[in-house]
């Protein structure tokens, strides 16, 4: 039995929890949160035997095998800091850090330990993105030059304190929500990002909000377009204001031979109907100008235990695997969760400032 130790017993927490609970020989023995409620909640949601207000007392405690990090944005960095001092393996959740220059401190940190330390990069394992990325890699598009993803979906939700109603906190929208897309761009054009440029707006969502006599700054829209090293580029169109949308994102990669799509239904809370869909893998065909499409299906226990279209089930699927076997590295290295807060920092400064962002010699 894998004990999990979770700190942060949020709603993303609580989303682990009941992924946790569907796999086999895995449970959350401990839980820390200083919010009382959230951590009963938590508590009660998965049978934890032991209970903390404060990260440093569940340390101390010694009663887990891993240690999965949830809480907000901007305790991440301090957090990890804390765990990165056991032998532990860790999952800590997107973003690594709000800022490149955390992140790099726990790259520099973390050198020389042998426990994995795992970025939770859910997008990579939903279904039919796997679909995508395994047809990349069988060549059926030929050589990726292009990557666009669309993410059309509800507002950013209501969380403890709501704290992520302001850029302070999450690291900005570009950074908070879409690390995951400029992940995914590395990850599937296989080069990293060189110059970045992005036009975004707050001009719906939270503009009747007050927290402290302010406002949330937060983005609700952007476009984004991200150069790669190799000529490849990257496009994100992102509207947050779109509920009821058919599709909660579309993911389209384009080369020589034919364009792959991955397309991804919302959460069956947020859908026109409130029903689970499926989602759905499509190839078109450059040389003989046909479409071939297919469903792709997941468990409806998986679907229903998360947001994230069964992504969160997979993903822990595969650190586990890393956790028991001590065989090979992490899937989603602290260089790829650096490398997805800088270009997510990179597009928020683009948006401010009107400017194009050079990203060449700022790899870790």
């Amino acid at each position: 039995m894998i004990r999990y130790g979770l700190i942060g017993a949020g709603m993303m927490g609580q989303e682990h929890i009941r992924n946790i609970s569907l796999l086999d020989g895995a449970s959350v023995s401990a839980v820390a949160d200083p919010d009382t409620q959230m951590r009963e909640a938590s508590v009660s949601a998965s049978g934890a035997q032991h209970s903390f207000a404060d990260t440093s007392e569940l340390l101390a405690a010694d009663v887990c095998d891993v240690y999965l990090i949830a809480a907000p944005n901007d305790l991440h960095a301090g957090i990890v800091q804390q765990v990165l001092a056991t032998d532990k393996p860790i999952l800590v959740e997107k973003p690594l850090a709000t800022s490149s220059a955390d992140c790099r401190d726990l790259l520099n940190m973390a050198q020389g330990r042998t426990a994995p330390i795992w970025v939770a990069m859910e997008y990579r394992y939903m279904p039919p993105l796997q679909r995508l990325l395994q047809a990349v890699e069988q060549g059926a598009a030929g050589t990726p030059r292009m990557m666009s993803i669309r993410e059309h979906r509800f507002p950013f939700l209501e969380k403890v304190g709501d704290w992520n109603r302001f850029n302070a906190r999450t690291g900005g929208t570009l950074t908070e929500k879409c690390c995951h897309f400029w992940d995914l761009m590395r990850l599937v054009l296989k080069s990293d990002p060189v110059r970045v440029y992005a036009s975004g707006g707050v001009d719906v969502n939270h503009r009747d909000e007050r927290y402290y006599g302010k406002m949330p700054d937060i983005l609700d829209n952007a476009y984004v377009v991200v150069d790669f090293e190799n000529g490849a580029r990257g496009m994100l169109d992102l509207c947050m204001f779109a509920e009821g949308s058919y599709w909660q994102e579309t993911v389209a990669v384009t080369g020589e031979k034919a364009r792959l799509e991955a397309f991804v239904p919302g959460p069956a809370r947020f859908s026109p109907d409130g029903q689970e869909r499926k989602s759905e893998f499509a190839m078109s065909i450059r040389a003989l100008k046909e479409e071939i499409r297919e469903e792709i299906h997941v468990d409806e226990k998986i679907l229903n235990a998360g947001d994230h279209h069964g992504s969160t089930f997979f993903q822990h699927e595969r650190f586990l695997d890393l956790v028991r076997t001590g065989k090979g590295a992490p899937e989603v290295s602290l260089s790829d969760g650096y490398w997805s807060v800088l270009v997510g920092e990179a597009a928020e400064e683009s948006a401010r400032s009107g400017q194009a962002i050079d990203l060449r010699g700022k790899g870790p």
